[in-house]
């Protein structure tokens, strides 16, 4: 206890130095926190995937669909136990910037599927009822101040023309890993309006997804589907959930690896200014050291006062960080709206400032206390500070 009095008053000694170095803990963790966060929300998508479901794709791009009669043939399959689709709409709402997933999907086989979406049955039942219905996520429905009832007008894209809809339900999700930022609708509606409008591009799906009974399976079952059609017009690849996503990650990926480079940049140069405090200090006080050294205290014991009160700024300072990244986080994920369909401070970005502020104070100390702990008693006595 006595120990801990003395690095801490040590640490207050010079009290505008400590408090421009926390100062400067404070932001390099919030920034660190924040930009781990943004790379966990690139990954969101993968970390929610389940391992037995698959996705089912066209082999030489998703940009193709495929016919809507290999959906008797996959449900066929030894090893499946359901099968649904969803096709990407890519609508816009109001103005290009307001951008969310929108999905026309077979609603009942499709929410079986994914049980982490949660929607009452009277919603559901409604959605059911009304073709032209949408079920949207929490998220999305707070960012837009959508409510049960409201239209929800689309500009199409990729399948032109104004498309409306109603909103029939809003999901919520089974925790907070789940997106909730997603519009679905119903395939039947989408696929009557395209035999109008397209006809050639009518009854085609964007991607089958695929639930298998057993995750042993899962390559086994991949295999068979893809087969299945091979050399036909459409081949098919088929990959897990998790790999589809990744495989959408992979695409940014330079843009990930330069956020994780710059996160831990940051650290670099925080213990770059927390060393050169250090320094400062215990030059300032080598006379006291010797002074220590006089009195019978040991090499050990002086370098443990540097070493503590380093550490004891860097854990200040990391814990005042850690403290401004949720709110932070909470406010900036607000701006973004659903650019990022999850956006939270998880327990590894936590554990992983902790561990950056602990190495800081310590790697920090590191020059500044082999240097008091071997300084000649004559020498010391001599330093002005």
């Amino acid at each position: 206890m006595q120990f801990l009095k003395l690095v801490l008053r040590n640490a207050l000694r010079h009290r505008l130095r400590t408090a421009l170095t926390l100062l400067g803990l404070v932001v390099a963790i919030l920034s660190f926190g924040l930009l781990q966060t943004v790379v966990d929300a690139w990954y969101a998508g993968a970390a929610g995937a389940a391992p037995t479901r698959l996705v089912t794709r066209n082999a030489v791009s998703l940009v193709f669909p495929l016919p809507l009669s290999y959906r008797d043939q996959i449900r066929a399959v030894d090893g499946v136990r359901a099968v649904s689709h969803a096709t990407w709409f890519a609508g816009i709402y109001q103005d290009p910037k307001n951008f969310f997933p929108q999905f026309a999907i077979e609603p009942r086989t499709y929410f079986a599927m994914y049980p982490e979406y949660l929607i009452t049955p009277q919603e559901f039942t409604a959605f059911l009822r009304d073709r032209k219905g949408a079920v949207i996520g929490r998220k999305l429905a707070n960012t837009y101040h959508l409510g049960i009832g409201d239209t929800l007008p689309l500009r199409g894209t990729i399948y032109p023309g104004a498309w409306e809809f109603t909103v029939r339900a809003v999901y919520d999700g089974i925790d907070a890993k789940t997106d909730t930022s997603q519009m679905f609708f119903h395939w039947e509606y989408f696929n009557e309006t395209m035999k109008t409008r397209s006809r050639s591009r009518a009854d085609q799906v964007g991607v089958y997804l695929v639930d298998v009974t057993d995750i042993d399976r899962v390559a086994e079952v991949s295999r068979a589907i893809d087969a299945m059609f091979k050399n036909s017009l459409a081949e098919t690849l088929t990959e897990t959930e998790r790999a589809f996503q990744i495989g959408f990650v992979k695409q940014t990926e330079a843009l990930v690896i330069a956020i994780r480079i710059v996160s831990y940049v940051v650290i670099v140069i925080i213990l770059a200014v927390m060393a050169n405090t250090m320094a400062m200090t215990a030059r300032e006080r080598l006379s006291e050291y010797a002074t220590l050294k006089v009195l019978g205290f040991s090499p050990v014991y002086i370098a443990a006062l540097i070493v503590g009160e380093s550490v004891a700024i860097a854990v200040i300072g990391a814990g005042i960080g850690i403290a401004a990244t949720f709110p932070v986080s909470d406010w900036f994920a607000a701006k973004v709206g659903t650019l990022f369909p999850v956006f939270k401070v998880s327990g590894e970005t936590v554990a992983l400032q902790i561990l950056c502020a602990i190495g800081v104070g310590i790697i920090a100390a590191a020059v500044p206390g082999r240097r008091a702990a071997t300084v000649k008693i004559v020498e010391g006595l001599r330093a002005i500070g």
